[in-house]
């Protein structure tokens, strides 16, 4: 009989394999791994630690990380990718595609054969605290059709992909790594926006990742993750879907809090799921392979259960084996894909127009942007202040927190005031007096609802997106994205 370790992701420590944690993986049959951002040194490092976990794990291994694009990029030595909304902005399925394929070269040069991307949500929601510039539009088709590109291009190239986060986190104003999300349709209203994406890209997605949301009118006890409604109901039972599925994180507070990692892995495998995601300590890792060992000794959960999730999982590593594949020549021409790409995806709104580089400036911008553990850390002031290192008279103004800043002790002394944004929160009521003359949103989109004026998106922070916005604040680009509507 198979091992419930088999049906369990988890997250290990530092950047190299310790023989306390080798033997763990051994031991309770493990045979997947997420890599975070902690787990990963230099290249070589990294690839050591692969080599290292495909050892241990055997020949079924499945080694994850969220290589998404934009803020969500785990391995930052590998070639950037634009996030999905800048890609959304340029438009071109082509170069989305291609995207998908370099993303896959990179993690594949390393070992990596799981990636958690793409995003599939549909971001109608502004206020939405996680999802943003994840999302490639607020339009389902386009998200569709660019997400369904980027996900033939990393297939081709030998990566997983894992759609997320069903049935949809786009239309959230709360975010389920602290809390639990409500999004209060009917079936209908899901089928009309938020299912699009995942029934049409269905037959191509070899993996999927559940939401930490309740949908009340579909299942109003449980979130999606735990839900059979929706995972047997929706997912497999009326669509067929026969792929792998993994739950979201079972740390993360929407779940952990109310139903607790012994429970919330039970229900997670009953509802529909193959792959729990437990990551923590080793006891709590755990924890939720003694209640899967638990629920299968008792009946709770059945033996078919457990073969058909170990199934899934097997085809999946079959697949897409866990071997490093170098890159090669590719590399430096990927990293020309991705500049190009986040080039194109720079978006002027409001009639935004580059100063004069003689004209002199006032640069506002927030010191520095911790990481929110989602996200990499923001842009510092300094990366956001060297973009206007071609203008003549540029006087900086850096402060603590952008969302304290009084616009009336801002002097008006005849300079051009150029507001930078480094930070991933939308500023809120706070900004509603702000009057600059040129904004500059590094990183979410949405803070142009904030701000009244001549504004720039870059959608993202990568080198890419901030040389693509100095070459056009020093008039050697043009910004020819376009927003989705409602930020146009």
């Amino acid at each position: 009989m198979f091992e419930p370790g088999r049906l369990v992701m988890v997250d290990i420590p530092g950047t190299s394999l310790d023989a306390e944690t080798a033997a763990f993986l051994r031991e309770q049959k493990i045979r997947s791994v997420c890599l975070f951002r902690k787990n990963l040194g230099t290249e070589e490092e990294v690839r050591a630690l692969v080599r290292d976990l495909a050892a241990v794990l055997g020949p079924e291994a499945l080694i994850g990380i969220d290589q998404e694009g934009g803020a969500v990029v785990r391995a930052t030595f590998l070639p950037q990718p634009p996030s999905a909304m800048a890609l959304g902005a340029g438009g071109d399925a082509v170069r989305a595609e291609a995207v998908g394929a370099a993303v896959a070269r990179g993690l594949k040069s390393l070992g990596i054969n799981w990636n958690f991307a793409p995003v599939l949500d549909v971001n109608n929601n502004p206020a939405n605290p996680v999802i943003g510039e994840r999302s490639f539009s607020n339009d389902p088709i386009e998200v569709t059709r660019l997400a369904g590109a980027w996900m033939r291009g990393s297939l081709r190239e030998g990566v997983a992909c894992c759609v997320k986060h069903f049935p949809g986190h786009g239309d959230t104003h709360v975010d389920s790594h602290h809390a639990l999300p409500t999004v209060d349709k009917s079936r209908a209203e899901l089928d009309a926006l938020e299912l699009v994406p995942f029934k049409a890209l269905a037959a191509q997605a070899p993996a999927m990742m559940t939401a930490h949301i309740v949908y009340p009118q579909i299942d109003p006890d449980r979130p999606a993750t735990l839900s059979p409604q929706l995972l047997r109901g929706i997912l497999r039972d009326d669509w067929g879907y026969d792929g792998v599925v993994i739950t979201d994180a079972l740390m993360m507070k929407a779940v952990a809090d109310r139903f607790g990692y012994a429970r919330s892995a039970v229900m997670a495998i009953e509802a529909g799921a193959d792959m729990v995601l437990a990551q923590g300590s080793k006891a709590e890792q755990l924890v939720a392979i003694d209640a899967l060992r638990e629920a299968f000794a008792d009946g709770r959960l059945t033996r078919a259960q457990g073969e058909a999730a170990d199934a899934r999982l097997d085809r999946l590593a079959a697949a897409y084996p866990a071997r490093a594949v170098d890159d090669g020549a590719a590399r430096a021409a990927d990293h020309a894909l991705m500049a190009e790409a986040w080039a194109a995806g720079l978006t002027a709104l409001r009639g935004a127009r580059p100063p004069a580089l003689g004209q002199p400036i006032r640069v506002i911008v927030q010191g520095d942007v911790p990481t929110d553990m989602v996200s990499e850390a923001g842009p510092t002031g300094r990366q956001a202040v060297a973009l206007f290192a071609a203008f003549t008279d540029a006087q900086v103004q850096m402060v603590d927190d952008i969302a304290q800043l009084d616009w009336a002790s801002v002097p008006r002394d005849g300079r051009l005031n150029v507001l930078v944004s480094t930070r991933r929160a939308r500023y809120g009521r706070a900004a509603a007096g702000w009057r600059p003359d040129l904004h500059l949103a590094l990183w979410n989109p949405y803070q142009a609802l904030d701000v009244a004026g001549p504004t720039v998106l870059t959608w993202g922070f990568a080198p890419g997106a901030l040389a693509g916005l100095k070459a056009w604040l020093e008039g050697r680009a043009e910004a020819g994205g376009r927003a989705p509507q409602g930020l146009q």
